[in-house]
C-alpha cells in the first residue's frame, strides 16, 4: 500500500514562509501526478496546487497563485510545497495525495492515495 507522509507544519506569523514535505513509499513516485489540498475548520477541502508526473507541469488555486510553488524531487520520492507570504486565511490541515493521472488535477477525486494531514497555522 502507497504510502505519504506529510511534514514541515507550524506555527507562524503573517508574511512569513513554510515549506511542507510529503515523501511516498510503497509506490512508483514518478508515476504519480502529486497534489496538495487543505482543509480549514468548518470548511470543505480545497485544491491548492498539483504537480504532473508526466510533464511537471504545475496547476495553483488562485487564492495561492504566486506565493506558493509545488515542486517535485523523484530521486528522493518527495513533493514539496513552498509557502510564502502567508496570510491568516493559509490556516488549515494540509494533504498531500497522489494520482495515476496527469490530468483534471484540481480534482480529489482523481486521487488514489493521501497522506495524513499536517497543521499549518498562521497568526496576525
Amino acid at each position: 500500500q502507497v504510502q505519504l507522509v506529510e511534514s514541515g507544519g507550524g506555527l507562524v506569523q503573517a508574511g512569513a514562509s513554510l515549506r511542507l514535505s510529503c515523501t511516498v513509499s510503497r509506490g512508483t513516485f514518478s508515476t504519480y501526478s502529486m497534489g496538495w489540498f487543505r482543509q480549514a475548520p468548518g470548511k470543505e477541502r480545497e485544491f491548492v496546487a498539483a504537480i504532473s508526473w508526466s510533464d511537471g507541469r504545475t496547476y495553483y488555486a488562485d487564492s495561492v497563485k504566486g506565493r506558493f510553488t509545488i515542486s517535485r524531487d523523484n530521486a528522493k520520492n518527495t513533493v514539496y510545497l513552498q509557502m510564502n507570504s502567508l496570510k491568516p486565511e493559509d490556516t488549515a490541515v494540509y494533504y498531500c495525495a497522489a494520482a495515476s493521472r496527469d490530468y483534471g488535477l484540481g480534482n480529489q477525486d482523481r486521487y488514489n492515495y493521501w497522506g495524513q494531514g499536517t497543521q499549518v497555522t498562521v497568526s496576525s
